[in-house]
């Protein structure tokens, strides 16, 4: 064997074993133990188990779940999604905690991580994403397939199944955005793809990636740049065509390769989710009745302001017998009427046809 040809398996195989090492200083010891499955479920690092902990780690836990169901990583930011994370207790159908035990990287000390695991109601939060017009990405989804290729000076190579661990920031990341990733077998012909995917050939690329289904890639080239850290160059492929193409820039490669995720769950959220939304949005007149007092109207008041479903509220008329507002609605008043119904603040009254939703003060 040559004397550069040794240098460069060496620099693979150094490579491979720093991006492992990376990988494995995130996994934790597993064991017969709660985890979160499914697009419903989400775990959370936490500090504690105290009370005001749980539910602070509970609305990120929804957060997540959201994300995941819809695709959209700012889901959490969308108008009224914020305060609904406030009652995320309210959507949970229990939860767990777990203990992971770690290595410090810098001292290695053992670590210790407890980690909060929360199922959530899928009635419930479909019913939310619909109310708050939060898009869904449907299941089953698909799983495209990873080809990245990796050079820290030494020539690129492709990361195949038996580098699996080189790819755990991409692969997780994807699982967290919803959906999963696969990788090549890395055969000596698809080895041969590094060319391709380096000179951005992407239609040489789904061609080696034929056998492989959905027709589905992520491509991605990771290198080190003279400033220090790693930048990658990604394009996400569907069926033959390039949806999304981008760059990432850090010291991290890790952070490099989650790149590369966030940017293929974008564009299939971009392409296949859908919205669903219980109405029109849009300002619509509604009536209550049994405001007796100022302490009634104090509550109604209250109780509409912390509605996620409204926008706005523009008083309209009062009179002895009932009060008029002007509702602006993220998703008309179907949206109105399933958060109404979900408490006993207001109960819905028979109205005729054609004329404002009436609702009385319970």
């Amino acid at each position: 064997m040559g004397l550069s040809m040794g240098k460069a398996i060496r620099g693979w195989m150094a490579t491979m074993a720093l991006l492992a090492s990376f990988a494995a200083s995130a996994q934790r010891v597993e064991g017969d133990r709660a985890q979160a499955e499914g697009a419903y479920s989400a775990e959370v690092p936490v500090g504690g188990q105290s009370e005001n902990e749980r539910n602070g780690a509970m609305a990120r836990a929804l957060a997540q779940v959201l994300s995941k169901m819809s695709g959209d990583r700012t889901a959490a930011s969308r108008p009224g999604v914020g305060q609904e994370l406030r009652r995320a207790k309210d959507y949970a159908l229990g939860y767990d905690y777990r203990q992971d035990e770690g290595v410090s990287q810098s001292t290695g000390a053992p670590t210790f991580q407890t980690t909060l695991i929360v199922n959530f109601d899928q009635e419930k939060v479909d019913n939310l994403a619909s109310t708050l017009g939060l898009p869904i990405w449907p299941q089953p989804r698909p799983k495209p397939v990873l080809w990245m290729a990796i050079d820290d000076g030494s020539g690129p190579r492709l990361v195949g199944l038996a580098q699996a661990n080189a790819a755990r920031a991409a692969l997780n990341r994807a699982i967290e955005r919803g959906y999963k990733l696969g990788l090549p077998t890395g055969s000596a012909a698809e080895q041969a793809s590094v060319g391709a995917i380096w000179r951005g050939d992407a239609a040489a690329v789904a061609r080696a990636s034929a056998r492989y289904s959905p027709p589905m890639q992520l491509i991605g080239k990771l290198y080190r740049v003279k400033t220090g850290g790693w930048k990658g160059e990604w394009s996400f492929v569907d069926g033959g065509k390039v949806l999304n193409s981008w760059t990432a820039t850090d010291p991290d490669a890790r952070k490099v390769m989650s790149g590369g995720a966030d940017g293929a769950a974008d564009a299939l959220m971009k392409r296949y989710a859908k919205r669903s939304m219980a109405g029109p949005p849009g300002t619509y007149r509604v009536v209550f009745t049994g405001v007796r007092s100022a302490d009634d109207y104090i509550r109604l008041a209250g109780y509409l302001q912390g509605l996620a479903v409204i926008r706005k509220i523009t008083p309209v008329r009062t009179t002895p017998e009932s009060l008029e507002f002007d509702l602006e609605l993220l998703s008309g008043l179907p949206g109105l009427k399933r958060m109404v119904d979900a408490g006993g603040t207001l109960v819905a009254l028979d109205g005729l046809d054609g004329q404002p939703p009436v609702y009385q003060l319970h």
